[in-house]
Parts: structure tokens; sequence; C-alpha cells
């Protein structure tokens, strides 16, 4: 049973750290397909925000520079979803099963619905 879903952006979510992913995703350096699926060009998408309060399970999602001592030890895999059951952590989606969702909302929650068990 998963208590808890995290979502854990490839990207920092301070001012400096929100430029420094555009201009190295603008010069092709920096990706995140959490990101990718969340928002659109200038704002969170609303089929991500519907579906995800209608996921059943609390669903979290942070920037790199937002991970607690636990969740830090994901930093490397980012962008991943992380299914937290008590005190353990485990990759739900990796970053390779993400790109995979095509920066689609639908996909997206099938894939972790998939993982969760859950029609």
């Amino acid at each position: 049973m998963v208590d808890k879903v995290i979502g854990i952006y490839n990207a920092r979510g301070s001012i400096t750290g929100e430029l420094a992913f555009l201009f190295g995703r603008f010069t092709g350096r920096t990706e995140c397909a959490l990101c990718d699926i969340t928002h659109g060009t200038f704002k969170k998408k609303t089929a991500f925000s519907r579906a995800q309060q209608t996921l059943g399970v609390p669903f979290e999602i942070l920037h790199l520079d937002e991970l607690d001592s636990t969740l830090y030890s994901f930093k490397d895999s980012a962008p991943c979803v992380v299914a937290v059951r008590g005190s353990e952590c485990s990759i739900l989606l990796s970053k390779a099963e993400l790109a995979l969702c095509d920066s689609e909302v639908e996909r997206f929650f099938d894939s972790l619905k998939a993982k969760l068990g859950k029609p």
C-alpha cells in the first residue's frame, strides 16, 4: 500500500533555479519529462491538477532544492516519481518511463495508476 506519491522535478524551485532550467532547456542541455507533463508553456496544466486530485493517493511534487534527507537520495534519478510506503521510498516511475508519456497527462496517469494497481 502506497501512502504517498512524490514527483521530483529535474529543476530547482528558486527563481535562479527556474532561470537556469529555462536556459538549459533552451540550449538543449537540460530536460525534465515531468515538467513537460505537468506544465504548459507558462503554467501548470489544468488537466494535470484535476487528475492529481482524483488519484486517490496524496500526490506531491517537489523541486531538487525542496528534497528532505530521505528524498535527497533520488536527486540523481530526477525526474522521477517516488512511492512512499511508511518510512520506505522507491522509484515508481523512472526518467525513461516519464519520457515515454510524451508530455501527455492522460498517459502519465495511466502509467501511474498501473504501477499503483488502480483501475
